[in-house]
């Protein structure tokens, strides 16, 4: 669920950028939007690392 938002707030970061032409407004979005990905990693670390400890069956 984590990981969809992260998605989900980078796809719509993506559509800001798209359509914006202020520089004003596009360098805070693209940091925002780096967040996300950044954000985006570290759940899927964290998620790979918890399996990789813990019993798959109890997936």
């Amino acid at each position: 669920e984590d990981l969809a938002a992260e998605q989900k707030a980078r796809l719509t970061y993506d559509n800001i950028l798209r359509f914006c032409d202020d520089p004003d407004v596009k360098d805070p979005i693209r940091f925002l939007r780096q967040r996300e990905v950044v954000h985006y990693q570290r759940f899927g670390e964290g998620l790979r690392i918890t399996t990789d400890h813990l019993d798959s069956k109890n997936f």
